[in-house]
Order: C-alpha cells, then sequence, then structure tokens
C-alpha cells in the first residue's frame, strides 16, 4: 500500500482531521475512507505508463513518494532512514483556481528521519503549490524526475537531451536532506542506483485495500515500487558524517480513497531477504471478511517477477508488544506465506522509532529469522492507528 501504506494521512491534519477519529468527523483512519467522488478514481482499468506516473497526479486526492533504507556505516554499524513527500489535492479538478502567486490548490509535507542504535531524529516540512506550477516550492516532475520541498530533494542523476527524450530518468537518482536542530543536525546526501526492474503491486499496479472493493468507487490505490535500490553516500547524525551503503525501497501510490470506512490503521512490511528475494505484505485492521483485517502483498522474485498475495495466501501475526511513547506497539511478529513455504519471525531491534510528527506513527528497521533465530534479511515496518 503504502500502506503505505504510506501515509497521505498525515496531510489531512493540515484540513483539520487528526490520528484519532470522533463521531462527525471522516471516516476511516484519518479521513482516508471518506468519499471522494469529485477526484479521480483508483481502478485495476488503469495502465501505469513510465515515465509518466513518477510525477505528480493532481486529480486524485492523495498521493506519495517514499523511500526507507537500511544502511551500514564503514564500521559495520546499522542505520536506517526515511524520506517521503506527501501530496494531498485542496480541490477537485474541476473546482481549481487559476493558477496565480497567492493560488494553491495542492498541500505538500515530508518527513525524513535518521535513526541508529537508540537514536532516532525526525523533521517535517510542510508546503503548497498550484498544480500547474512545476518550479514551486514542493513538486514532483517526470522528465527528468525530481521531487523536492524546499531543498529536501529526490532527484534523477541520468540528464535528458532531445534524443532520449523519453528515458526513465528514474533509475540512477540523488537523495539530499537535511534539518539543524539541538545535537548537531542530521540528513543525507546518497546515489541511489536501480538494480531490477519496477514492481507492479496489486492487479498490474491497481491495490484493493478491502474485501468487497466498495463496488465502483473503491477503496484502493494505484501502487508500484522500486525496490532494488542500491544505496552510497553520506549520512550525518548529530553532527558526525560517516559513509554508508545498502539497500532501499522505494514505494508509489496515489488514489482519492485509500480505505474503507471501517478501517482504523495498518502494518506494512518491506523485506529485502539474503536469498535475493523481496516481500511486501501489508494488513488493514478491518476491512476483511467477516470484519476481520484485510491483507496483502507482493512476493518479488530476485528478476523482479512479482506474485500477488491474496488474503488468504498471508499471514501476519503480531507475537510482542511493547511500551513506545505510552502506546502499546507490535515490534516482533510471524510472517508466514505457505505457498512459496516462507516462514519468519520479524522483530524491530529498537522500539525508539515513533515519527513525532503531525500524525504520529511508528516506522523503523526490523530483521527478518527463521525459527532457529539464523539472520534471512533486514527491512523497514510502519504502523499507524496504535
Amino acid at each position: 500500500m503504502r500502506p503505505w501504506p504510506g501515509i497521505a494521512l498525515l496531510l489531512l491534519t493540515l484540513v483539520g482531521c487528526g490520528d484519532e477519529t470522533s463521531p462527525g468527523e471522516p471516516a476511516g483512519f484519518a479521513g482516508l475512507g471518506e468519499a471522494a467522488d469529485d477526484f479521480a478514481q483508483a481502478s485495476a482499468d488503469i495502465e501505469l505508463r513510465f515515465p509518466e506516473d513518477h510525477a505528480a497526479h493532481p486529480d486524485y486526492r492523495i498521493e506519495w513518494w517514499y523511500l526507507t533504507a537500511n544502511l551500514e556505516d564503514e564500521r559495520g554499524e546499522p542505520l536506517g532512514l526515511q524520506w517521503t513527500l506527501f501530496r494531498q489535492a485542496l480541490t477537485p479538478p474541476d473546482r481549481r483556481p487559476e493558477p496565480s502567486p497567492w493560488a494553491a490548490d495542492q498541500l505538500w509535507m515530508a518527513h525524513m528521519a535518521v535513526s541508529r542504535g537508540d537514536t532516532h531524529r525526525v523533521a517535517e516540512r510542510f508546503a503548497r503549490s498550484h498544480s500547474a506550477d512545476e518550479n514551486g516550492q514542493a513538486g514532483a516532475v517526470a522528465e527528468p524526475f525530481r521531487a523536492w520541498i524546499d531543498h529536501w530533494q529526490l532527484a534523477s542523476r541520468i540528464e535528458t537531451s532531445d534524443e532520449s527524450r523519453n528515458e526513465d530518468t528514474f533509475a540512477e537518482l540523488s537523495l539530499s536532506a537535511r534539518q539543524d536542530d539541538e545535537h548537531g543536525g542530521f540528513g543525507y546526501d546518497l546515489t541511489l542506483t536501480a538494480e531490477g526492474p519496477l514492481v507492479l503491486h496489486g492487479e498490474a499496479g491497481f491495490s484493493q485495500k478491502s474485501a468487497d472493493g466498495q463496488g465502483s468507487i473503491s477503496s484502493g490505490s494505484m501502487y508500484y515500487s522500486q525496490p532494488f535500490w542500491r544505496i552510497e553516500g553520506d549520512v550525518t547524525l548529530d553532527g558526525e558524517t560517516r559513509a554508508v551503503s545498502g539497500h532501499g525501497w522505494l514505494d508509489r501510490e496515489w488514489s482519492s480513497q485509500l480505505l474503507g470506512a471501517e478501517q482504523r490503521g495498518w502494518d506494512w512490511f518491506s523485506l529485502h531477504l539474503e536469498s535475493g528475494q523481496k516481500l511486501m505484505a501489508f494488513q488493514l485492521r478491518g476491512g476483511g471478511e467477516d470484519g476481520g483485517d484485510y491483507r496483502s502483498g507482493t512476493w518479488i522474485a530476485p528478476d523482479g517477477e512479482p506474485t500477488a498475495l491474496a488474503p488468504d495466501e498471508l499471514v501476519m501475526t503480531p507475537l510482542e508488544t511493547q511500551q513506545v511513547v505510552g502506546r502499546e506497539v507490535p515490534l516482533r511478529w510471524h510472517l508466514k506465506i505457505p505457498g512459496v513455504g516462507l516462514e519468519l519471525i520479524v522483530e524491530a531491534p529498537h522500539a525508539e522509532r515513533w515519527m513525532t510528527t503531525s500524525v504520529p506513527y511508528w516506522e523503523g528497521e526490523v530483521i527478518a529469522r527463521n525459527a532457529d533465530g539464523e539472520p534471512l534479511g533486514v527491512g523497514y515496518l510502519e504502523m499507524t492507528g496504535y
């Protein structure tokens, strides 16, 4: 998803939604189940096109560019990082204001985080723009690819020319962001090189988010990932800069009605396994058969070939919880995919990964092990609604 699942819900705080619902508030978690009939709708009938779909989709209500990375520094010490750009449309397409220096029809928000051991630094930025402006304070364009808010940006390293106008410049990126704070500042300056193809989730890129699909206006999204990033560069934490390298996972998702009205949160995993295989799996709490949870995922072969996982092909069971900022959060899980013979224990080595942003959530590194405790891979876990 993103489910992320991603977290477009964060943008909804800018228009009056919080992380808890009460009578009179929009339906679903943070309003993501509210009907949005005046916006474009995600559908299995839509064919994804590249490089065009790397850019913003202002006719849809919500969207994100979401990168997580599992890295090691030159000392072999693990680090985690997150960079996310969120967009939310302020008005439906047929009610947009005319472009002007004072008009805006899109809200933007970005999150960045750097984590090492018990240290977890978080920052957040906001911006407004008009969908017709490709040079505003924040935005996302396809050729050459660039997604940015102020000086935080994810941008192509491939120069385009008239002869290569249709080249997908998403394959080689740079990521730069920095935040000053009382600890000496944190941030990163990284290069990302794709070592495998883009992966479409669900039905050719349409990711359903509830058991019934809600008829013609379905709760779902257009969703693809680039899970094959090789990342190198420098990360700064508390004023100290170290060289790093490792794996990254970037999710792209857009929708106008992401969730069903009864869904109140989700749990999302992205895993890089030592076998070369990868796994994306999520569960939405609520929205499944007979009121249960709704699950979905993608099993990805080393060559990038995806296998969609139906709700009954995926088992996700929380095993242990910990207190995190006064909330019980499940940080140890059992994941099982009988169809491919996979059974994992996935746990977070550090609980201190709470995102203290406008709408708070948990996002951090995880380690996947077999039943004997042997490590099989690394990844990221995101949990909302706790």
